[in-house]
């Protein structure tokens, strides 16, 4: 290999690195999805993270040697893409690990061999770093390497130690730097300085296990693990002042400039900022998409949605005012699909998706801007954080965005408030749930890296002779239980189904002489499954022998719930777009949800015809098959995977021949005509592009009907009618309550205008201007307006006041200016806005007119009093 640098383009870059590695005997593996398998993170955030279990030792490792390149999102920094010249929110990280194989000596010479004859580093650019008491890692970079000491630098445990948390596998690191400026000597020089060094790979040797009370004792196994930042690496061997103008990112932020009609090396450096913000969130939208990730208020949804909407501001500030999105999407999406060619597959997903979210926060962007615009000119020092969540809740405003630019104006954002307004959200909307902790000392969490896995023989067997291996009261493991207990069992084989794939457990019965436990859910942690229950009668330790049996009609409903739900797939695909996929599933005993990516609402003869088809399939009594196969030879057939669902070398299939092949590890009816029945129960959208079907198959569909036929028999007995007749007796209905609707309001406001003319006499005369603040009894909001401009328009050069309590807990205010009360320099919506603030409030509107709002009706007299001083005050 040569030894000088090169140029390499970002592709070779990855290539160079995985070959290597191949060539040292790893297997070279796939990037995870960015959807990790992992309950405890987000995203994806660095390239160990596919192997957590592994290294936590909750799994047996396939390999002892593996390399990826492995895709990463992280947001933590998110303020200094841009700004500086290596953070990014989407990143690519090559690594190569080791499972008990080689160690500190293989993995510092390979490093090197890598860096300097693969990759032309020169040898007197390179720097090392290690953990002050290495003293191993040190030796080898003196002695075996032939590293310089002084270019071996010692650091303390907040730099080059690693931990995977509190307690567990933990480790030195010693990283490379590349020497941007070797003319500068190697004396005095500082290795955290930017300006001149760049981290590009960071090696872990993880060699100690970290007790509760802090020491560590030697890993019976040492692994490996590593990480070279692929853009790091790109900014090196392609020259470039930073990670932005590689050939990874920089044809983004040309494109953008482009269509900005601005020049990169030319325009501000505001500009550029923004320019390299879009080129790198554009790129991790487009990877959070093809992995599946949907735009939401929430979770990996909230993260996509803020990404989207930064590149949009930031396209908007410098000079971008149409739709441009798909048009920079497209060059990510030609930069990845060498390295990962179902970007391409899931093209139009990442388009279809990016449009309409573009499409939706410019429609809201205009109206927030001029909302904050508002708040931001009649706040003093900080916007409330009542303000910050409308411009959120109402025009979809991130916290995140409305300090930045509040940061513009030298504003900041109460965000405790802001914080207690999304906790009352969360408790109005939140469902019910619960949550079992698993995490206490003695957990399963905790036993799982003690207990063999537990062998699953329910696809075979419904009941099956088994021996427990653990038993839990509380999340702490016990030597015995009694009656009466909630009990969590380990079994060391079992028929229960565990909740996974969408599919909950199953239910039944452990019993043995004079005891019997009834489960009523299965969870899986890591590779045991937990049986949760309640024992009815006996006692129960670890040792014990069971009887484990499902309950088969429990078994019969989920297995044909998660069938039809495989149809239905199918179903979506044939009928309504081929490129639907699924977005999560539940299936259950007494019904099913299927959420599926689609580029359009269903009408409903689509869900007719869905329905039809599913039924036609269900009637010609087709043959389920299953079969367990390598995970490439059941893509090759065609089998469905599910984006972001983790899949072994081994899966299993079920077809449905001719209708339906998708990899799936749950239960399933073994012929179609044993579902019996599917009926579609609802459709709708629950965010951006992904739409949910619920429905019901099976003997749940003769309960769906006989609660729908009592309801019908009830209203036709109300309205004494034939089920046929209660439509259009409804439709009448509703048409005279509109009707009374319209002329109940209709009285409202000639009452309240009849009211407001008598308070014309209230009116006091100020200097030359009439002021007249008044209430009026129950008047809504329309109401209340019109009263006031009618009375403004009937005094003349005036300010009218107006408030009322419409319902109760709510506060309404109005004002009305006329012209030269204006020329004073009185605006209605300034002065209304802190008026409201008196009654719990706020709000805004035009010079002449404006209306607020509150909450505290017991405060609406001193609002009023208030307003009333200060007009007296400013009018004089």
């Amino acid at each position: 290999m040569p030894a000088s640098p090169q140029f390499l383009t970002g592709n070779e870059i990855r290539q160079k690195f995985l070959d290597f590695y191949a060539k040292k005997g790893h297997h070279v593996l796939e990037s995870a999805s960015l959807i990790p398998d992992d309950p405890t993170v987000l995203l994806t955030i660095a390239g160990m993270l596919p192997f957590k279990p592994i290294f936590l030792g909750q799994e047996p490792a396939k390999y002892d040697r593996a390399t990826t390149s492995q895709k990463c999102i992280r947001t933590n920094d998110i303020e200094n893409v841009g700004r500086t010249a290596r953070h990014h929110t989407f990143f690519e990280m090559l690594g190569n690990f080791s499972f008990g194989d080689y160690f500190k000596k293989e993995a510092i010479a390979w490093a090197w061999e890598l860096s300097t004859e693969w990759f032309g580093l020169p040898k007197e650019r390179l720097f090392a770093t290690v953990y002050q008491d290495d003293e191993d890692a040190f030796a080898i970079w003196r002695d075996d390497i032939g590293l310089p000491t002084q270019r071996i630098i010692r650091m303390g445990e907040e730099d080059n130690f690693w931990a995977a948390g509190p307690t567990g596998p933990c480790g030195p690191c010693s990283e490379l730097y590349y020497d941007l400026h070797p003319d500068l000597g190697d004396e005095d020089f500082d290795i955290e300085d930017d300006s001149r060094f760049i981290e590009f790979y960071n090696l872990v040797f993880m060699e100690y296990n970290r007790d509760g009370e802090g020491h560590l004792s030697p890993l019976q196994k040492q692994n490996i693990d590593t990480g070279m930042g692929l853009e790091r690496m790109a900014q090196i061997l392609q020259q470039v002042p930073n990670n932005y103008e590689t050939d990874l990112i920089f044809p983004i932020i040309q494109k953008a400039a482009e269509i900005a009609e601005i020049q990169y090396d030319r325009t501000s450096d505001a500009n550029r900022v923004s320019l390299k913000v879009i080129g790198d969130h554009v790129r991790a939208v487009v990877h959070l998409i093809a992995d599946g990730v949907t735009a939401s208020n929430i979770g990996r949804g909230y993260v996509l949605r803020r990404l989207i909407r930064r590149v949009v501001r930031h396209g908007k500030s410098i000079g971008i005012s149409r739709p441009f999105l798909e048009d920079v999407a497209e060059i990510a999406i030609a930069l990845s699909e060498g390295a990962y060619p179902h970007v391409r597959e899931r093209e139009r997903a990442i388009k279809d998706e990016l449009s309409r979210e573009e499409t939706r926060f410019l429609e809201t962007l205009e109206r927030g801007e001029k909302m904050l615009a508002e708040v931001i000119e009649r706040s003093q020092g900080e916007i409330s954080g009542v303000d910050a969540f409308v411009l959120y809740d109402t025009y979809g405003f991130p916290l995140e965005l409305t300090q930045e630019m509040a940061a513009e104006y030298g504003l900041t954002v109460n965000q405790e408030q802001f914080e207690a307004e999304m906790e009352k959200q969360r408790q109005r909307s939140q469902a019910a749930h619960e949550t079992i902790d698993l995490t206490v000392q003695g957990s399963i969490e905790k036993l799982a890296s003690q207990i063999h896995a537990t062998e699953f023989t329910g696809y075979d067997h419904l009941a099956y002779d088994a021996k427990v291996e653990a038993v839990l009261v509380d999340g702490r493991s016990t030597e015995k239980a009694a009656a009466g207990d909630q009990v969590q069992v380990v079994l060391d084989r079992t028929p229960f189904y565990a909740e996974s794939g969408g599919q909950i457990g199953d239910r039944g019965y452990l019993s043995g002489e004079d005891l019997v436990v009834r489960v009523e859910d299965v969870q899986q942690e890591g590779h045991v499954f937990v049986h949760f229950g309640r024992i009815e009668r006996g006692t129960l330790q670890p040792g014990d022998t069971v009887n484990a049996q499902i309950d088969r009609a429990c078994r019969r409903r989920a297995a044909a719930h998660h069938t039809a739900t495989h149809l239905l797939q199918a179903a979506l695909k044939k009928l309504v777009d081929e490129s639907v996929s699924q977005a999560g599933s539940l299936v259950a005993f007494d019904r099913l949800r299927f959420d599926f990516n689609c580029p359009r609402q269903l009408t409903s003869e689509d869900l007719e015809q869905i329905e039809s088809q599913i039924n036609l399939w269900i009637a010609e009594a087709h043959d389920t098959q299953s079969a367990v196969m390598p995970f490439d030879e059941a893509k090759a057939k065609g089998a469905i995977a599910m984006f972001g669902e983790k899949y072994g070398s081994e899966v299993r299939v079920i077809d449905v021949p001719g209708v339906s092949m998708e990899l799936c590890g749950g239960t399933h009816v073994k012929n179609t005509a044993e579902i019996g029945l599917f009926k579609i129960i609802s459709e709708t959208g629950i965010s951006s592009g992904v739409r949910r079907i619920e429905a019901v198959a099976g003997p749940a569909v003769l309960e769906y009907l006989n609660v729908r036929d009592g309801i019908v028999r009830s209203l036709g007995e109300q309205f004494k009618a034939q089920p046929e007749e209660i439509l259009p007796r409804v439709s009448n209905l509703q048409k005279e309550l509109k009707e009374t609707r319209e002329e109940l309001e209709d009285t409202k406001a000639e009452l309240a205008i009849a009211k407001s003319d008598q308070l014309a006499n209230e009116a006091e005369t100020v200097g030359d201007f009439q002021v007249l603040v008044s209430s009026l009894e129950g008047a809504d909001p329309e109401s209340l307006k019109q009263a006031a401009t009618r009375l403004q328009q009937k005094l003349g050069k005036a300010a009218v006041i107006l408030g009322s309590v419409p319902t109760e807990g709510k506060v309404s205010l109005v004002a009305a200016f006329s012209e030269e009360v204006n020329q004073k320099g009185l605006q209605a919506g300034k002065f209304i806005g802190g008026i409201a603030k008196i009654c719990g409030g706020g709000g805004g509107g035009r010079p002449n007119v404006a209306q607020a709002g509150g909450r505290e009706t017991d405060k609406l007299p001193e609002a009023l009093e208030t307003a009333k001083k200060q007009l007296q005050e400013s009018l004089q």
